[in-house]
């Protein structure tokens, strides 16, 4: 079903909590500083919308499309994202702890600055992505595509990099300690032992 913005704001407006729309059309929608918490979002095309600042802690958004979002400063903590298409959108400054984000396709995705610590990112493609500032802390990245990504002062202490590809990384300043890299491709090509 596609909302149109006046339907969205009477819906947000209504103070029903959890909101429930699975498989809603809400491409390009203006959900900016929105209170989402505990959204029912499986399967919904969110792509192009603008949810800058939104909160969206423990939200459902499961094979969502999130292509082009705008998630600056967005609330995602314990947000579920598993095989959610997150390429090309924008999540400078947002908090992701403990959130699932396996599967997921976040090619081209800017997480500059955001809190990923704990995080789920296994079997995620993470190609080209900025991470550049980012807490990795505890995250899991086993078997995670990070090819060409931008690991600039990462923190990826005691984070999961088993069986990762790492070609081409930038890890100037990351920080590793801890870290189990145990089959990782590293940067150089070389596989970690």
């Amino acid at each position: 079903m596609k909302y149109t913005q006046t339907q969205l704001n009477q819906l947000l407006q209504s103070g029903q909590r959890p909101l429930w729309l699975t498989n809603a059309d809400l491409s390009g929608a203006t959900l900016q500083g929105a209170d989402l918490r505990q959204a029912r979002l499986l399967r919904a095309n969110l792509s192009g919308a603008n949810l800058n600042g939104a909160n969206l802690n423990g939200a459902d958004l499961t094979y969502a499309n999130l292509s082009q979002a705008k998630l600056n400063g967005a609330n995602l903590t314990q947000a579920a994202l598993s095989g959610a298409n997150l390429s090309q959108a924008v999540l400078s400054q947002a908090t992701l702890t403990e959130a699932d984000l396996s599967r997921a396709t976040l090619s081209g995705a800017d997480f500059s600055k955001a809190a990923l610590n704990q995080v789920n990112l296994s079997e995620s493609n993470l190609s080209g992505v900025n991470l550049s500032e980012t807490d990795l802390s505890q995250a899991n990245l086993s078997e995670a595509n990070l090819r060409q990504a931008n690991l600039y002062r990462a923190n990826l202490r005691e984070a999961t990099l088993r069986e990762a590809d790492l070609s081409g990384a930038n890890l100037v300043e990351a920080s590793l300690a801890g870290a189990d890299l145990e089959f990782a491709i590293m940067p150089n090509g070389m596989v970690a032992e």
